[in-house]
């Protein structure tokens, strides 16, 4: 009960002296206010980044895996020496697999090219991809309107294509699309589905809403298939054990199809999803450690105003502790006081820290394209971290404030 009544007694005497200081309470906490906003503003990105990241996986498929010339990753461009050379990946491997792989469940080419996609005087730029029925299948596709494309489609070479949602939204504010021919470049199409509304890509890349797919033997028709343009070819595997042994059984196959000797390496990738997150842990703790370092800089300096004010206050109320100790008051009391003033003064620094992350957090999301939420865990964090800075800037001050002899403290003008 006493150590209740000192608490409630330290609230009371340091809620007085910020009071009587307000300003300089105020500017006091500016350090603290900025390490506060790194701290939440770091968290809402990062969280954003993870949930874009997953989501952009989602559509490359967790049970997929991609047999390209190239390897994905972050380093790919420092040895690119390596892989230029690469005999490139044909459409026809794509059929190899299917007939003879026990573990795919569903094998397509695909390959792309960018161009600008009209509609009368309207026009934006697109992704356009080239690839089978199966695609549908393997990428989860879903569509708002319309059909996708079929084997009678694929085998017919037909002039048919499904548009992303900002394609659609651009070319077509009013009408609807189905039906109608755009141009591709200057090759015409015509559109028969609308994909659904999937959002940005990560780190700015091109979404779905943003592409046209058209089947395999049309886009070869009308694009044309040099030795430059890449083809991957997309496998769905089952989850679980069995997709570790699907993936070596692709290898297998894609060396006989592609005349790889037994002594020599591969001459291809079998790329997934894994590799995009091994990649992009590197890009999270790099992002990590920058921000760590700059918040706890920020905090650092904070601390060191905070405990600079501290000395100033206790010098100014010297005479006040002396009185205290000279009537009985323990150095704990003393020390308590000077600690609870120290933390509420970092929590005052936290509370508007926290209100202006609240009110950047929309900016974050329009400017980065990211889903941008602050949330609780992240507040309540902040908080202890206002509570740790207040008690580790206080506990000089405080302790010598404690320790001040009474006599000379009575003493002090």
């Amino acid at each position: 009960m006493r150590v209740l009544f000192e608490l409630y007694e330290g609230l009371r005497i340091a809620g007085q002296a910020i009071w009587a200081n307000k300003l300089r309470s105020v500017l006091t906490t500016l350090g603290i206010i900025i390490g506060i906003i790194a701290v939440t503003l770091m968290a809402t990105v990062i969280d954003g980044l993870d949930q874009q990241f997953e989501k952009s996986l989602s559509q490359l498929g967790t049970d997929v895996v991609y047999v390209s010339k190239w390897p994905w990753g972050q380093n790919t461009n420092l040895d690119w020496w390596n892989y230029v050379n690469r005999p490139a990946i044909e459409s026809r491997l794509a059929e190899s697999i299917r007939e003879r792989s026990r573990y795919a469940r569903a094998v397509a080419p695909m390959t792309s090219t960018n161009r600008t996609v009209q509609f009368k005087e309207r026009s934006i730029g697109a992704e356009v991809t080239g690839s089978t029925p199966e695609y549908g299948r393997i990428r989860n596709v879903e569509l708002e309107s319309g059909r996708f494309f079929t084997e009678a489609d694929e085998r017919g070479a037909r002039n048919v294509c499904v548009i992303g949602a900002t394609v659609a939204e651009e070319l077509f504010p009013i009408a609807t699309p189905l039906g109608k021919r755009i141009r591709l470049g200057n090759k015409p199409c015509s559109v028969i589905g609308v994909q659904e509304k999937q959002g940005k890509g990560l780190f700015g890349s091109v979404s779905s809403d943003e592409s046209v797919i058209m089947p395999f033997s049309t886009f070869e028709k009308l694009f044309g298939m040099s030795r430059w343009r890449s083809i991957n070819v997309m496998i769905q595997l089952p989850q679980g054990p069995a997709m570790e042994q699907g993936k070596d059984e692709i290898t297998g196959i894609v060396r006989i199809a592609r005349g790889v000797e037994p002594t020599e390496e591969n001459n291809f990738e079998i790329n997934d999803s894994a590799r995009i997150r091994q990649s992009f842990s590197a890009t999270k703790i790099a992002i990590n450690s920058v921000g760590l370092f700059l918040t706890s800089l920020a905090l650092v300096v904070g601390g060191i105003g905070v405990s600079n004010i501290m000395f100033v206050s206790v010098r100014e109320r010297t005479k006040e502790i002396g009185v205290r100790k000279a009537v009985g008051a323990k150095r704990r009391t003393i020390m308590l006081q000077f600690l609870v003033e120290a933390i509420i003064v970092c929590m005052i620094g936290g509370l508007i820290g926290v209100a202006i992350s609240i009110g950047l957090t929309p900016l974050i999301e329009a400017v980065m394209g990211v889903t941008a939420v602050l949330p609780l865990d992240t507040i309540l964090i902040a908080f202890g971290i206002c509570v740790f800075v207040g008690i580790v800037a206080g506990i000089a001050p405080a302790w010598q404030a404690a320790t001040a002899d009474p006599i000379e403290a009575l003493r002090y003008e």
